[in-house]
């Protein structure tokens, strides 16, 4: 549950709004800095996700040992639970993050997308398997011996925003925002009453009422 509305129809009423609303409720609460950077781009440019923070938080490394190249990212695959997504912040730009397994194991686990900011690669493999995601780069350079998965499910921060595990992370071809758990559920109904405004707003410059008039009826545009 988020409040009082369960937390699947939260996730499946949030894909119904656009971010730009979301943002600007985001805004309006004190919430300022809740969009990731503008650099992450879609895998492809039909996108449309929302789910659950699973974060992770890399580093670089020089070990290829197994305990250290395979086993943490394992473990953090098999912990992915149904509508995560997966926010990786590698600190890190000279490898993927993330291919064609780890996709395929995020998919088959209930996972509906992943946010990295880093590296991507596998592209055609990801793509028919319909992984949503945004990312930074794609290379094919691997991890091994490059980086590692240092903790995950932990506070992480994406230039200047905070993610914590379980906030609400919405993505369509505006870009990623991030919804903090906490105000999920005025921040949706906020959402929602802005776009029944923006209808009216609509309504009314097509049919020739004057933008100011419009703004002062409706207090919106």
């Amino acid at each position: 549950m988020v409040n009082n509305i369960p937390l699947e129809e939260v996730l499946e009423r949030f894909k119904k709004v656009y971010n730009g609303a979301v943002s600007d409720m985001l805004d309006s609460i004190g919430y300022r800095d809740q969009v990731l950077p503008k650099e992450l781009t879609p895998l492809n440019p039909e996108v449309n996700f929302c789910g659950t923070a699973l974060t992770v938080n890399g580093q670089a490394t020089h070990s290829k040992e197994t305990e250290v190249a395979f086993v943490p990212l394992l473990k953090m695959l098999g912990d992915v639970q149904k509508n995560n997504v997966v926010v990786i912040q590698p600190n890190d730009d000279i490898c993927s993050h993330l291919g064609e397994l780890a996709s395929t194991t995020i998919k088959a686990r209930g996972g509906v997308g992943a946010v990295i900011y880093g590296g991507a690669r596998d592209i055609d493999y990801v793509q028919k398997l319909g992984l949503p995601l945004y990312k930074l780069y794609t290379t094919p350079v691997d991890i091994v011996g490059r980086w590692y998965v240092k903790e995950y499910n932990v506070p992480i921060r994406i230039k200047n925003v905070n993610v914590n595990p379980g906030d609400i992370i919405k993505a369509d071809k505006d870009g990623v925002v991030v919804i903090p758990l906490e105000v999920a559920e005025e921040i949706l109904l906020k959402s929602e009453e802005l776009l029944n405004t923006e209808n009216h707003v609509r309504n009314d410059v097509q049919n020739g009422v004057h933008p100011l008039e419009s703004f002062y009826k409706h207090g919106w545009f």
